[in-house]
């Protein structure tokens, strides 16, 4: 399955530190996986779903059951579609939109915070829900499919399109 992993946050403020620290670890586990790293999700980034059979968007959310919420998403154009910062969601309705197709199958996993005030590190909460999502991670790379993704989807709570 050709894979991309977006992931965002601001290093800079807590637990939103969270996205890129597990955008760090599967770099690492899997060089030859392409990674976007960025501070928030643009239009732009519709652009680095050509031509992968799959999408994985990584952030950090309040509001988020804890440790971490992991869900299947659709295109869905929402007010963030005027604005620079986009939920996965709008990426993906820009994709539509842009290719004249449908965007390929797309997943969130959005780790719960708890503080995301700028100049502060992770939070102690953070760091084990880090360690949480990184283990679902090995999990999801170890059964790397589409049907596999759905059913642990299924199985997961809702999550909760409160983002930081």
């Amino acid at each position: 399955m050709r894979l991309v992993v977006l992931g965002w946050g601001n290093d800079a403020r807590g637990d939103d530190a969270l996205g890129p620290a597990l955008l760090d670890r599967i770099a690492a586990a899997w060089p030859d996986l392409p990674i976007v790293d960025d501070y928030q999700l643009q239009i732009e980034h519709a652009l680095d779903l050509v031509d992968v059979d799959c999408a994985l968007f990584i952030d950090a959310g309040k509001g988020t059951p804890a440790p971490f919420a992991f869900s299947r998403l659709a295109p869905k154009r929402d007010a963030t579609h005027s604005t620079h910062a986009l939920s996965p969601e709008a990426v993906l309705d820009v994709y539509s939109q842009v290719r004249g197709e449908a965007p390929p199958p797309a997943f969130a996993l959005c780790v719960r915070g708890e503080s995301f005030e700028l100049g502060e590190g992770l939070s102690r909460d953070g760091v084990e829900r880090l360690e949480a999502a990184w283990k679902f991670v090995q999990r999801l790379m170890a059964e790397r499919s589409v049907e596999a993704w759905d059913k642990l989807a299924r199985q997961s709570a809702p999550l909760a399109r409160v983002s930081a």
